[in-house]
């Protein structure tokens, strides 16, 4: 049972994935949330190297050919989240929250002014000052670009979300213009922090600030597809 005025979460930790996979995974929780079959979800992953461009890309922002990409094992999709083109790979923590907007006022600026505010609750924790940018979406460190936002709704039920560099190859970042941004740089949150930094570690941060901040009291799934169906059932 959620304490008075708090509401229940799913915690669903996916690790290494391919995008494809948290795509389609993403598109049915929408449904099942929208539906009222599911609570609100927070799902973690990283995903294997995939550059995704969303509904406000500029093709020049994407500096090589496909075959490039090909040969680098980097897989490319055309996808339906705001925001420009961006990388995701490992050492990066991809988070998605499938969010219910309506119980929120349905205001999505709202929502992206609150990711912004989880990352810089976050990253405070580990020590670091991160700030915003006026007119860019995303949260930095020393003028380093460390984690980008981009979100989707349908039927005012969130997917998409965020991800933070944590120990990223940043050569990855060499094949596009990330978020269309070129006067800033982006930067992991190790090079940042001048020391080595687990992901688990960083994942449950962001977990707790997430719970506090949208008000949720928050239980793991380690099983999803049978948590699914008893919830279906019952």
């Amino acid at each position: 049972m959620c304490s008075r005025g708090f509401k229940r979460l799913f915690r669903i930790n996916l690790g290494r994935t391919n995008f494809p996979e948290t795509w389609a995974l993403q598109k049915r929780l929408v449904n099942l949330r929208y539906r009222s079959l599911i609570p609100d979800c927070l799902i973690f992953t990283e995903h294997n190297p995939v550059i995704t461009m969303g509904r406000g890309t500029s093709r020049k922002n994407l500096l090589v050919a496909l075959e490039t990409l090909t040969t680098k094992g980097i897989e490319l999709f055309e996808i339906e989240r705001g925001g420009d083109i961006t990388f995701h790979g490992p050492g990066q923590t991809v988070v998605y929250p499938i969010l219910d907007l309506t119980a929120r006022g349905r205001d999505l600026h709202q929502y992206l002014r609150d990711l912004e505010k989880l990352m810089i609750i976050t990253l405070q924790d580990l020590g670091l000052k991160a700030e915003i940018k006026p007119g860019l979406t995303g949260v930095w460190v020393n003028n380093h670009k460390l984690a980008a936002i981009g979100v989707a709704v349908s039927k005012w039920v969130s997917y998409h979300g965020l991800a933070l560099n944590i120990s990223t190859d940043l050569n990855y970042f060499n094949y596009i213009n990330p978020c269309g941004i070129t006067e800033y740089p982006v930067g992991t949150l190790e090079q940042m922090a001048g020391r080595k930094i687990e992901a688990d570690i960083v994942n449950d941060l962001i977990a707790k600030n997430f719970a506090e901040l949208f008000y949720y009291e928050m239980e793991a799934v380690e099983n999803l597809e049978r948590q699914i169906l008893e919830i279906k059932i019952s």
